[in-house]
């Protein structure tokens, strides 16, 4: 990973909805040291509201980094051992219940991004008023469009769009997909549940998105409320911006 003065400003929020009673998505906003994250639990009977937990638990206890492979490599270790722990814990409860959740990673190292993920959580770049999403959903559904079976036109109205092909908890061995690239001044990025895209459109988050962290965050949470709402709801809104002193002081290089 390159080198590039950089610092961020960030914010996450959450919110259970309109409908649920219990909010099982969990977030993780730690600036100082480049680390993003959203869990979506699943299961049911608070097991998806433990599947998160554990996920926020871990990543939150990952130090600084050494290196952006070292950084790398340990929060995929992290979410790997959650991952096991999840499995072994469903396999004494009952018999075929799963205890998993979605899973998506925003880390920065000295000038560079690296997302991993697992799920239907995304993450979405702004860069140069131009939005992309740069994580690829585990659905069904994408699944479907990725075939040519369902026009995108017809998403809205599928009725298994909560239908997810991969997440934490439901297999020994858990793959996660990688995206990484360099970052740039005034670079945005948004960490989501399926609570946001479920009700919120791109050309919304990306207006949204030219807002400070705190206001972007604080205002897709409330559009979201605004709908139906039926499913819990979170982000992270990341900015990045130039530091001509951030090299004097390693940690504000994340």
């Amino acid at each position: 990973m390159s080198g590039g003065n950089l610092r961020f400003d960030s914010a996450g929020r959450t919110d259970v909805g309109k409908v649920r009673a219990l909010n099982e998505d969990r977030y993780v906003d730690r600036p100082l040291i480049a680390l993003w994250a959203v869990a979506d639990g699943m299961g049911g009977h608070q097991a998806g509201e433990v599947a998160s937990g554990m996920l926020a638990d871990a990543l939150e206890a990952i130090g600084p980094p050494d290196s952006g492979y070292a950084y790398l490599d340990g929060v995929q270790d992290a979410v790997e051992r959650v991952n096991r722990a999840l499995v072994a814990h469903a396999a004494i409860s009952t018999p075929g219940s799963v205890i998993g959740s979605t899973i998506v990673v925003l880390i920065a190292y000295a000038g560079h991004y690296a997302c991993l993920w697992a799920g239907d959580s995304r993450v979405y770049l702004l860069r140069d008023k131009r939005l992309e999403q740069i994580t690829r959903d585990h659905s069904m559904v994408q699944e479907l469009l990725d075939s040519g079976a369902l026009a995108r036109r017809d998403v809205k109205n599928f009725g298994k769009s909560n239908i997810i092909t991969r997440a934490v908890g439901v297999n020994d061995r858990l793959a996660l997909d990688l995206h990484q690239g360099p970052i740039l001044d005034g670079d945005v990025f948004l960490l989501c549940s399926d609570g946001l895209t479920n009700f919120v459109d791109d050309a919304e988050i990306a207006a949204e998105l030219r807002r400070p962290a705190r206001d972007a965050a604080e205002s897709l949470i409330a559009l979201t409320l605004s709908r139906a709402a039926k499913d819990n709801v979170t982000v992270v809104v990341v900015r990045a911006f130039a530091d001509a002193d951030s090299t004097l002081d390693p940690l504000r290089n994340r």
